[in-house]
């Protein structure tokens, strides 16, 4: 079994995909995202999706959640959730998100807010949201964000381009689609903290 994570697929979301070089075309858009998942992740294989699976929107969400339960079905995934701030099981996104979060437990084996990992020996924080940063000139969300107390913290949310910003933050490490554009393996998360320096 291998695990992967990714974040931000924003399946249907009709402004990304432009932005992503789709033109127009959001079925092009999505099928390169599943696809990509496919090739990546195998029989017995866990993918952590941390965050926004699509804009929001009954429709489109109740269409992400029906294509990613088909793949995880046929290919015997594990899907586990953390849910962005456009996840409507999300209380950022929605004040009944409790109500939404069965319709995402029919996909998902776990839905939480937050993960605690072991990678590479350390502890490893799993948040759809960074310590500190955003795509916008404010954070969004600071209630919603895990306290920094030094420990690494894989995360989404931003759509930034690379993987790590130490100007920003030197243990956030970003496994959005926007930087990988496929999932990220666990080993390469490990490669990058052990990069860092050795475990006290």
């Amino acid at each position: 079994m291998s695990i992967w994570f990714t974040s931000d697929l924003h399946l249907r979301h009709a402004r990304l995909v432009e932005i992503r070089g789709f033109d127009t075309e959001v079925d092009a858009h999505d099928e390169s995202i599943l696809d990509a998942l496919g090739v990546a992740v195998a029989s017995g294989d866990q993918l952590w999706v941390l965050g926004d699976v699509t804009v929001g929107g009954r429709a489109a969400e109740d269409w992400a959640l029906r294509e990613l339960g088909e793949f995880a079905q046929k290919r015997n995934v594990e899907l586990h959730l953390i849910p962005g701030n456009h996840d409507s099981c999300h209380p950022m996104a929605n004040r009944n998100s409790h109500v939404r979060q069965r319709a995402f437990l029919d996909t998902f084996a776990s839905v939480q807010l937050f993960a605690r990992r072991k990678i590479a020996g350390r502890t490893v924080l799993v948040s759809h949201f960074p310590y500190t940063g955003d795509h916008t000139a404010e954070d969004r969300g600071v209630k919603y964000r895990l306290q920094d107390e030094g420990d690494w913290l894989l995360h989404g949310h931003t759509h930034q381009s690379g993987v790590l910003d130490p100007s920003v933050h030197p243990r956030q490490i970003h496994v959005g689609w926007d930087s990988w554009r496929r999932p990220v393996h666990v080993d390469e998360v490990a490669e990058i903290i052990e990069s860092d320096s050795p475990i006290p």
